[in-house]
């Protein structure tokens, strides 16, 4: 009797890691990371808790492959694409941060931020890791930019990193209210899309003003 594995099975088999970050992500935004339990994860992804800990040995690994594959790989990716650019500043950090924070925003991704707001005070060692693959690799990110500009004389700014902040601190609030407020009232909606697009260009537009000597 052959022990091969059919093709079928394999592909899903392959598949299984991500849809089992798929459901933690839905779970860990509908419920919260620490009312989530595990065995409710491996449910919604239509496998055994033991098939779960076959691929994420804890909950804890289980979130920081979350944010690995929605957030850390990304800007990863945008890092060698903005590495090989050539041109103005201006342009491209308009074009790279709305496209890419417009599409977190449409994405189950956006959830993330507001877990991690919520959650990390009582998991330290997410938010360290946060930290570590987010937080210090995007703010490099957009720092290079930034700093790129100032060295062209495209950009004027005396602090780079209070630029940063600028750019990305209400991003992350906007997406942490779409799974927050924003989905349980009818009153209070905003318009992520329309806000992303707005609040990078009014960044832009205050980089490249030459102030008055």
């Amino acid at each position: 009797m052959s022990t091969a594995t059919s093709p079928a099975r394999q592909r899903r088999k392959d598949a299984r890691p991500l849809e089992l970050l798929e459901a933690a992500l839905a779970l860990f935004g509908e419920r919260g990371f620490a009312a989530t339990r595990i065995e409710e994860v491996a449910q919604r992804a239509g496998v055994s808790k033991g098939t779960l800990y076959l691929y994420y040995p804890s909950k804890e690994e289980l979130f920081k492959a979350v944010i690995a594959h929605y957030l850390s790989s990304r800007i990863a990716d945008t890092a060698q694409q903005v590495e090989a650019y050539r041109g103005a500043m201006g342009p491209l950090l308009q074009d790279l941060l709305v496209s890419w924070w417009q599409q977190t925003y449409a994405s189950p991704a956006s959830a993330a931020f507001k877990i991690i707001i919520s959650e990390s005070r009582n998991f330290p060692e997410i938010a360290e890791y946060y930290v570590h693959h987010v937080i210090e690799p995007g703010s490099a990110l957009i720092g290079g930019i930034i700093g790129r500009g100032v060295a062209s004389g495209e950009f004027h700014t005396d602090n780079i990193e209070d630029v940063v902040h600028s750019l990305v601190l209400p991003m992350v609030m906007v997406c942490a209210h779409k799974h927050g407020l924003g989905a349980c009232s009818h009153h209070h909606k905003i318009d992520g899309h329309a806000f992303i697009a707005a609040h990078v260009s009014l960044i832009v537009r205050g980089l490249t003003h030459r102030p008055r000597n």
